[in-house]
């Protein structure tokens, strides 16, 4: 089918052909892309910081990205098909994260490290080990390797100790107005759903990876979610309450929208209304305050009174948001039926389809203005890897053969 969708998908395009269309770019453009310039053959796991080309114009290694490449070619290889080049480049990354990516000691993983594997940097966060524990998982549930197994486990609890156990995380700022984050909230439900996938409901810290991410939801809905400014906050104070200066105002649609397709993906396992009811509120409200009416596309950030953004990338399209915009409006589509999701969910594929490939050397670029032009042509760096492009193509795919 052509890139753009000549009506919504069920109105005019069909779900078949859709289907066929993300797994075609998925298999014959991103997949192949990553797997010809960005797997390390010398050093073992993935290099991301890719020209448009694919030419390596830096060799230092996100180490999250050893967990999101490792979960991402073990997903595939689990799902689609059991080609051995995506087990080879999912051992790879796994490989490399066990051997290098953890703090002798604690175990805590660096941000970045050496081509070699020497350690570079260690951020307060723990999002690498969220990744890697959905790595490992992966990984196991193919190979059935009782380490890898351990491991996933291992990082599954470091993440939940470092987020959520109060005065193990140094804080962010001063205790002057102390705040907390969506972010480590609606990592943990991803994480745990992977895991609840590839491991089973085995119970770390006290609760199944189900338990879990009922309790996240909970405190998402009940802290977060704003129905009388009909948002979802990013930053709140630690009761829940709206921090009426710059960063408690600063929202951040595409993120909201990818915890809102968490959210939707649960109702659908679970059957559960009131999940779905939920994720649909996020996504209707983070539509609103997000999708430019001037240009199209999905402004970065907006602020919660229509205020000015203290970041002066605000109104620049990144290329992820548009993915889980993508997924999410498509998920709510297939879960209610509603027409206007269909409608949406053909507004951002066409405008990310129109804006984000290189016809020429493939894959997206990453980051482009507000009128969709090009701002640098980089196929990758420390944060854009093969994680939120092929993950998209693989979960519509997914869902619309399902159709």
């Amino acid at each position: 089918m052509d890139p753009l969708m000549s009506g919504p998908v069920g109105a005019g395009v069909e779900p078949g052909e859709l289907a066929e269309f993300y797994r075609g770019v998925l298999l014959d453009d991103v997949m192949p892309f990553w797997l010809r310039h960005g797997l390390d053959r010398e050093h073992g796991g993935m290099l991301t910081c890719l020209e448009r080309d694919g030419t390596v114009y830096d060799t230092d290694k996100s180490v999250w990205f050893q967990g999101r490449a490792g979960w991402m070619f073990a997903t595939l290889h689990r799902t689609v098909e059991p080609r051995e080049e995506w087990l080879e480049a999912a051992r790879s990354c796994v490989e490399f994260s066990l051997r290098h990516g953890h703090r002798p000691g604690d175990g805590k993983m660096w941000f970045t490290v050496s081509r070699e594997g020497q350690p570079l940097r260690m951020r307060r966060y723990v999002y690498s080990e969220a990744f890697a524990a959905i790595s490992y998982g992966a990984y196991a549930a193919i190979t059935g390797e009782d380490r890898v197994r351990a491991a996933a486990l291992a990082a599954w609890e470091r993440y939940l100790r470092y987020s959520f156990e109060p005065g193990v995380m140094e804080p962010k700022g001063e205790a002057t107005r102390p705040a907390k984050g969506l972010g480590a909230l609606m990592i943990g439900m991803v994480t745990a759903q992977e895991l609840r996938e590839s491991i089973g409901e085995v119970v770390v810290r006290g609760r199944t990876p189900s338990q879990w991410i009922v309790a996240f939801a909970e405190e998402i809905e009940s802290d977060f979610l704003k129905p009388s400014e009909q948002a979802l906050l990013e930053t709140v104070a630690l009761d829940g309450s709206v921090i009426d200066h710059m960063d408690g105002r600063t929202l951040n649609p595409g993120h909201a929208i990818e915890c809102a397709w968490f959210l939707l993906r649960e109702s659908q396992l679970r059957g559960d209304a009131g999940l779905r009811s939920l994720g649909c509120r996020i996504l209707d409200w983070m539509w609103e305050r997000g999708w430019d009416q001037r240009e199209g596309g999905l402004l970065y950030f907006t602020d919660l009174r229509g205020r000015p953004v203290q970041e002066y990338w605000h109104d620049m399209k990144f290329w992820w948001p548009h993915c889980e915009a993508v997924i999410a409006t498509l998920l709510a589509w297939r879960l209610t039926g509603e027409v206007r999701y269909a409608q949406w969910h053909r507004d951002v594929h066409n405008w990310s389809f129109r804006h984000f490939p290189d016809a020429e050397h493939g894959e997206w670029y990453g980051y482009l203005r507000r009128d969709g032009s090009v701002t640098q042509s980089a196929k990758g760096n420390h944060f854009k890897g093969p994680f939120h492009l092929p993950r998209m193509l693989w979960y519509c795919a997914q869902l619309l053969e399902g159709a």
